[in-house]
């Protein structure tokens, strides 16, 4: 059995809560506001939330679509967006 914590689910975190909560972990590690066993902690807390937005920010792109133009400026449909 291992003795570090586990990392709760962030499945349900809305991107925007968990940015905040990230950059303050950001925050207090360059500050040096806590101590070494902390700092590690927090630090994995820092690891959970960046990998959450990005798994978040990867769907949302998936879920953007490019507006097809047609000839007449119009609307016509929609493609998925390709970067």
């Amino acid at each position: 059995m291992s003795d570090q914590p586990k990392i709760p689910d962030l499945s349900a975190m809305p991107f925007e809560t968990a940015l905040k909560e990230l950059e303050s972990i950001v925050a207090k590690l360059e500050r040096g506001e806590v101590g070494l066993e902390e700092s590690i902690s927090i630090y994995e807390r820092g690891e959970a939330l960046k990998s959450h937005c990005e798994v978040l920010l990867k769907k949302a792109e998936l879920r953007i679509e490019k507006v097809i133009v047609g000839n007449d400026g119009k609307a016509k449909g929609v493609e998925p967006f390709v970067d």
